[in-house]
């Protein structure tokens, strides 16, 4: 192999290869590019720029990130470097492709259960969010569409006042990491949150058209994840609600868990939540399982 790796590589052409080729949302591609960044610094600390490019270099690499991360973390920069190197080859900078020689963590699928949290629990997080003032208008609408119809936190943050058709009594919603639209009933629940929100919560002089958005001047739309976690992390504490973990997701994995319960259609509840197939879902039935040893069930004798 006579490849020389350089210390600054073009990270932008690499964006534009997995924008343009492989299809990544924006989102997909940071992330890519975070772990990338990572890798190149690591290589520069060691000096090893100076000579070919050695597996042993990106073993020494996901060695050190085992050592700082957990497995699943681990595994998702071994899959950006797997497709970094490819980049390379595919561009004439590596002679050799060494992709398929890079270990990656083992990671069983489901083999930890998602997080969700019991139905009331999530009833009484709604009810202590206080709907006198317009944060709290806010963070009630966006709490409950997300335990409504199981939204991910990157879809909420995402409407626009153009998504809503009063009409139709519709909602659209975008899909952040495939692109997808697909539409919502408005449920008579969710119309009277929304109403409450736009005429006394929304600042009424902000310059965007997304729905939810930060309460400081300039009213900038919601555009992370990290913020629905601390809206609902905050709304947990004042209801007293404790839970190991409360992520943007739990709500999405509670409204599944939910759903089951109710035995709504596997193909229903896949398309609900964008899953490609509905055995997507078994990991959804093992929490529903879980949550049954809580019950005085008779035991057959």
């Amino acid at each position: 192999m006579d490849h020389v790796f350089q210390p600054e590589p073009r990270l932008q052409d690499f964006a534009e290869h997995l924008r343009q080729h492989r299809g990544n949302p924006e989102g997909t591609i940071k992330k890519k590019l975070t772990h990338i960044h990572s890798f190149l610094a690591f290589i520069g600390a060691q000096h090893r720029f100076m000579r070919p490019l050695l597996l042993t270099d990106i073993d020494d690499f996901l060695m050190e990130c085992s050592r700082r991360y957990a497995r699943t973390t681990t595994a998702d920069i071994s899959c950006s470097l797997r497709s970094y190197l490819r980049f390379l080859l595919a561009t004439g900078e590596l002679s050799s492709d060494l992709a398929p020689s890079v270990v990656t963590p083992v990671i069983r699928r489901y083999e930890q259960p998602l997080r969700a949290l019991p139905w009331d629990d999530v009833r009484r997080i709604l009810a202590a969010i206080d709907r006198n003032t317009p944060t709290g208008l806010r963070d009630y609408t966006v709490l409950l569409l997300m335990s409504s119809y199981g939204l991910g936190a990157g879809e909420v943050i995402r409407l626009t006042l153009d998504d809503i058709d009063w009409q139709a009594a519709t909602l659209s919603v975008m899909r952040p990491k495939t692109g997808v639209a697909f539409v919502l009933p408005l449920l008579p629940a969710l119309a009277e949150a929304l109403v409450s929100y736009l005429k006394h919560g929304r600042p009424r002089r902000a310059l965007t058209r997304h729905v939810f958005l930060s309460m400081r001047a300039p009213h900038h739309p919601l555009s992370a994840s990290s913020a629905i976690r601390h809206m609902l992390v905050g709304h947990a504490r004042t209801a007293g609600v404790t839970a190991a973990y409360l992520g943007s997701h739990v709500l999405r994995h509670t409204h599944a868990c939910r759903q089951m319960e109710q035995e709504t259609s596997p193909k229903v509840l896949s398309d609900i939540l964008g899953h490609r197939s509905p055995e997507s879902l078994s990991a959804y039935v093992r929490i529903a399982t879980e949550q049954l040893r809580q019950l005085p069930l008779p035991v057959p004798r």
